[in-house]
């Protein structure tokens, strides 16, 4: 809801964008000091746009994580691709992310390609600089300067929190005057569901390997509150593609699924505060990634 504001209150719209696996949802939970956003060392975790909205004095930053933009021939990564070039559309500041020890991925001529397409103000974050030796910095801020029209670059550690002050600054440098578009205690736009199935899809990364985690797609049933018990029960459906898939995730007598659900409950009795109760199932939803029907009733 788009809130007035006195003269001089600034605001505006913000893209985080970049390849996959460069740490943009990383950097969303850091300016925000909370997790709206999910993350992985897999990459192509985020599916998709997530809206983060930063409060400061005088002025509001709304931030909108994208998918990584990459080459792609399957149905659901040519939607995630889709979602993150139209928010380059959508947005005031074009933030593109790249990481210090990869400035040469292929995928990154795709995101300059959409870049120089538009005359929006855009900043170079260079991320993961904890990861490597600082000399190679220059070279690839000298690279890009070349490559693309940039208003900045800002070397960073998202994970650390180095250079994210100096990233809010030139960003709020940029802001033009505007109204409040959300409350101050709204901090991101994702539902109850949306942030439940999210956790969930994260734990199956973190606890399946191979193509499982990018097979598998998460639906919330039901959330009821049991006030007497301090409780929240959930219910949720894990869609598979194929009975291999299933019989993975559940695990031998239940191990799989029971982890996968033991983490989750955990991570969102936190976020919740509240005790969870948290029943998982698994469908086979043969080879949905790749059913437009199938991938709209499922959310992407």
């Amino acid at each position: 809801m788009q809130q007035e504001k006195e003269d001089g209150y600034l605001s505006g719209f913000i893209a985080i964008t970049g390849p996959p696996n460069v740490g943009k949802s990383t950097l969303l939970n850091r300016l925000l000091g909370k997790k709206v956003a999910i993350i992985s060392p897999k990459p192509q975790t985020t599916r998709n746009r997530i809206l983060g909205i930063y409060h400061g004095d005088g002025y509001q930053m709304v931030f909108m994580d994208t998918p990584g933009i990459h080459k792609t021939k399957t149905p659901l990564h040519k939607s995630m691709v889709a979602s993150a070039t139209a928010a380059i559309s959508e947005v005031d500041i074009i933030v593109v992310m790249i990481e210090m020890l990869h400035p040469d991925d292929p995928d990154i001529s795709l995101v300059l390609s959409d870049l120089k397409k538009t005359k929006k103000p855009a900043l170079l974050v260079i991320n993961k600089i904890d990861k490597g030796p600082r000399e190679r910095l220059l070279p690839i801020m000298d690279e890009y300067g070349k490559l693309v029209p940039l208003e900045a670059i800002v070397p960073m550690s998202a994970l650390k929190g180095e250079g994210v002050d100096r990233l809010i600054e030139e960003l709020r440098s940029r802001l033009r005057p505007g109204p409040s578009f959300f409350p101050l205690d709204m901090q991101t736009d994702q539902t109850e569901t949306f942030l439940v199935s999210e956790i969930i899809r994260e734990k199956i990364y973190s606890h399946t390997s191979k193509e499982l985690p990018y097979s598998s797609a998460v639906t919330v049933r039901d959330i009821e509150e049991v006030k007497e018990k301090n409780l929240l029960s959930m219910s949720a459906m894990i869609h598979v593609e194929s009975d291999s898939q299933k019989a993975i995730l559940i695990g031998r007598k239940g191990r799989m699924i029971k982890a996968i659900g033991q983490s989750a409950r955990v991570e969102l009795e936190k976020i919740f505060d509240s005790h969870i109760f948290l029943d998982l199932r698994v469908r086979v939803e043969k080879n949905w990634s790749k059913d437009p029907r199938a991938l709209r009733r499922l959310g992407y």
